[in-house]
């Protein structure tokens, strides 16, 4: 059965899947799990699409209706590789231009974030699978539809994401309140990938590893703590669309 973006139900979940569709995430009901149920699980591995077990009781307020023990959320959009990407980039003869989103949990902040790297000309967004934004309709009409025009990567493991960007020619670019260099001593020429975390966490601590630069967005003393994401994503954004028009 379908619902909005959800589909539930073994069969039509398991049809999903055989058939193609994208599907963002779905939740499995902790405890037995039936023979049908585990064969849809195995396909769920096959495809390497991710699953969470959750309580029966969160199910059942997900979907008013037989789910058997599973729900999927069908993508709003189709995923590209980071390979696919950043070959698209230099083919056409320009630096690839990506940002890399650390635990960006709040949907309204991703649509926001796809809106600004659009219109900044960033070449796509690369999300981590556990512990990203859910990218539906929601997130679509955030972004006032840049969602259907910029390409989405999304990765298994982000660490492992962020090695193979680097090993495409990559500079790293991560944003952090601990960075000694303001956003605009940094340089943020030729082939980059701006990082940007949780407000409240920021940046985990093997994505700050791996970043060839860090930088910080400076701020009044008197102010808040921190900014809203979105609000800092297209202020680093246009800080690489200025840099690179100075050096057009």
């Amino acid at each position: 059965m379908k619902k909005g973006n959800f589909i539930y139900g073994i069969h039509p979940v398991e049809e999903a899947i055989r058939s193609g569709q994208t599907i963002d995430k779905v939740w499995v009901q902790e405890g037995t799990v039936s023979p049908a149920l585990r064969e849809v699980l195995g396909l769920l591995r096959d495809h390497k699409i991710f699953w969470k077990q959750v309580p029966a009781e969160r199910l059942n307020r997900m979907i008013n209706g037989n789910h058997q023990g599973i729900i999927a959320a069908l993508s709003a959009v189709d995923f590209a590789t980071i390979d696919q990407v950043v070959a698209m980039a230099y083919e056409k003869g320009v630096d690839p231009f990506l940002i890399v989103l650390d635990g960006v949990t709040d949907v309204r902040n991703f649509g926001a974030i796809a809106r600004s790297a659009y219109c900044a000309g960033a070449h796509g967004i690369v999300v981590p699978e556990k512990g990203g934004a859910a990218i539906n309709a929601d997130a679509v009409k955030t972004s006032a539809g840049a969602l259907m025009h910029i390409p989405v990567c999304r990765v298994q493991s982000l660490y492992h994401g962020l090695k193979l960007i680097k090993n495409s020619g990559l500079m790293l670019a991560g944003a952090t309140e601990k960075a000694g260099d303001s956003l605009h001593e940094a340089t943020l020429t030729g082939p980059v990938a701006l990082i940007l975390g949780d407000e409240e966490k920021g940046l985990g601590t093997d994505t700050r590893k791996l970043c060839d630069v860090q930088f910080r967005i400076p701020m009044m003393k008197e102010g808040v703590g921190s900014l809203n994401v979105s609000v800092a994503a297209g202020i680093a954004l246009y800080e690489v669309v200025r840099q690179r028009g100075l050096n057009n």
